[in-house]
C-alpha cells in the first residue's frame, strides 16, 4: 500500500531510520517538501549515515529514490552528499535517482540574505540559515530558478544575472553587504548543473507509466514547523504535513491509503519559539546526552522536554494519521518516574480547545512508573517491560491511534512491530 509518513512534533523524530525500514515494502521513496535545513540519520551495521536531501531509501540498492517539486535543492549540498555515500559504497545513479525539474534552487545569495535577516531581528526565529526561506520567497514571487532552467547554460545564465542585479542592489542599500559577482557564481553553479543533470527526470510522467508501483512519501522537519500549522512564527517555509505529499511530487495519480506519524517517546526542537513541556537542569542533561539531541544538520544542541500529548493529538488530526511509529523509547530506560503531558493552563485556567499561540501555556501532567532494565533488546511488544507497555498503551489510547511500529535503539534492526 502506498503510504505518507510524517513528523508529527518539531522534526528529529526519527524518521530516517523508519523510513529506512519502512521502504523494504515500498519501491519508490519520494521527498515531497523541505530542503537541507533536515537531517535524517540512518545506522547500518555500525555505520552512519546522514541525509539531509536524498531519501534514506537510497541505503537499499533496489529502491528508486525522487527528490520532488516542493523541495528547494542547495546543487553544492546535493553534489557532497551524492559523493559521500558513493565513496562509503552506496549506489547512486539516474536510475535509481530522480530530481523534478521543478525544483527551485539555493545559490549563494539566499543564504547570506537569511543570514543577514537573522541579524537584523529583533526576535530571532532560529533559522539554520540555509538559504531555504528566501528560495522560498524567490518562488512564490516568481523570481526562482528552477532546476529545468538550471540544467540549460543560457537559460541559468540570463536568470541569474538578472537575480543578482537586484540581490546586490537590496544587500548594498539595506544590509550595507557588497553583494555578489555574477561570473564568479555562474562558473561555480554552471559547473555544478552539469554535475546534477543526468538525475533531473520529469518525475509525472516517468511515475505515471510505472504508476502499479508501491510509493513512500517522506516527509521533512515536523508538522509543528508546518508554515501553517506549525508554531508560528517559528517554524520552517514549506508545509510538512501529508496533504503536501501531492502536491510536492506532483503525483496526485498515486491513490494513498496509510498516513503514518512518526514521534520520540519525549519531545524536542531546535532553534527559538514555545515549548509546554520544555526542561532544564539535570532531566535536559539526561535526554540530551541518551539521546544524543544534537541536531543532525546543523550540531545545534536539542531543547528537551516531556511528551506532549496534546500537540501529538493536534498532529494526528491535522495529518489524518492511520498508524503511529514511537521512536526512541530505550532513552526513557532507567528514569523512576516519567511524565506526560495531557492538558495546558493558562493564567491558572484549563483550556479545551487547542490554542495556536502557546505563549503563557503550563502543562497539565499524568506522572508513570519508570521500568528497569533496557529496552533495546525487545524485537516484540511483548519483550518491553510491562510499565513500558503501559507507556505505550496509554499514548495509543489518548491519540485514538495503534502504534504500529516501536523503535528502541539507533541500529537498523532495533525496531518491533505491535
Amino acid at each position: 500500500m502506498n503510504a505518507v509518513l510524517v513528523g508529527l512534533q518539531w522534526g528529529d523524530e526519527g524518521k530516517g531510520k523508519v523510513i529506512d525500514y519502512l521502504c523494504q515494502k515500498h519501491d519508490v521513496i519520494v521527498r515531497f517538501q523541505g530542503g537541507n535545513n533536515a537531517g535524517h540519520t540512518v545506522v547500518v551495521q555500525g555505520k552512519k549515515f546522514v541525509f539531509h536531501l536524498i531519501p534514506s531509501g537510497i541505503l537499499r540498492e533496489e529502491k528508486i529514490c525522487a527528490i520532488g517539486n516542493g523541495v528547494v535543492v542547495d546543487p553544492k549540498v546535493l553534489i557532497e552528499e551524492i559523493t559521500a555515500l558513493k565513496s562509503q559504497g552506496i549506489k547512486i545513479t539516474p536510475e535509481n535517482f530522480k530530481v523534478s525539474p521543478l525544483c527551485h534552487v539555493i545559490f549563494p545569495y539566499h543564504k547570506m540574505i537569511d543570514t543577514l535577516r537573522e541579524k537584523k531581528r529583533l526576535h530571532k526565529i532560529g533559522t539554520t540559515k540555509r538559504g531555504i526561506g528566501p528560495c522560498y520567497v524567490d518562488k512564490v514571487t516568481r523570481c526562482g530558478i528552477r532546476m529545468i532552467d538550471f540544467i540549460d547554460s543560457k537559460s541559468f545564465a540570463e536568470k541569474l544575472k538578472d537575480n543578482i542585479i537586484n540581490q546586490n542592489y537590496i544587500f548594498r542599500k539595506v544590509y550595507g553587504f557588497k553583494g555578489f559577482s555574477f561570473e564568479e557564481v555562474y562558473a561555480e553553479y554552471n559547473a555544478l548543473a552539469k554535475k546534477i543533470k543526468p538525475y533531473v527526470c520529469d518525475l509525472v510522467d516517468y511515475f505515471y507509466k510505472s504508476r502499479d508501483k508501491k510509493f513512500l512519501f517522506e516527509g521533512a522537519q515536523g508538522t509543528f514547523l508546518d508554515i501553517d500549522f506549525g508554531t508560528y512564527p517559528f517554524v520552517t517555509s514549506s508545509s510538512v504535513i501529508t496533504s503536501n505529499a501531492c502536491l510536492g511530487s506532483g503525483l496526485s495519480f498515486i491513490p494513498v491509503s496509510k498516513y503514518i506519524g512518526v514521534a520520540k517517546a519525549y519531545t524536542t526542537r531546535v532553534g527559538e519559539g514555545p515549548f509546554p513541556t520544555e526542561l532544564n537542569g539535570k532531566y535536559l542533561d539526561y535526554f540530551r546526552n541518551k539521546g544524543v539531541e544534537f541536531g543532525a544538520t546543523t550540531g545545534r544542541p536539542r531543547r528537551c522536554g516531556w511528551l506532549d500529548l496534546v500537540l501529538l493529538r493536534r498532529a494526528v488530526i491535522l495529518n489524518n494519521i492511520t498508524e503511529l511509529v514511537i521512536t526512541k523509547l530505550d532513552v526513557l530506560d532507567g528514569l523512576k518516574k516519567i511524565k506526560v503531558c495531557l492538558g495546558y493552563k493558562r493564567s491558572g485556567k484549563v483550556l479545551t480547545e487547542f490554542p495556536y499561540d502557546l505563549s503563557g501555556i503550563k502543562p497539565v501532567y499524568k506522572e508513570f512508573d519508570g521500568w528497569s532494565g533496557s529496552v533495546c533488546q525487545a524485537r516484540k511488544f511483548s519483550d518491553l517491560p510491562k510499565n513500558a507497555r503501559s507507556y505505550v498503551e496509554f499514548i495509543e489510547s489518548f491519540l485514538g491511534v495503534k502504534a504500529k511500529f516501536i523503535s528502541v535503539g539507533e541500529k537498523r534492526e532495533s525496531v518491533l512491530k505491535k
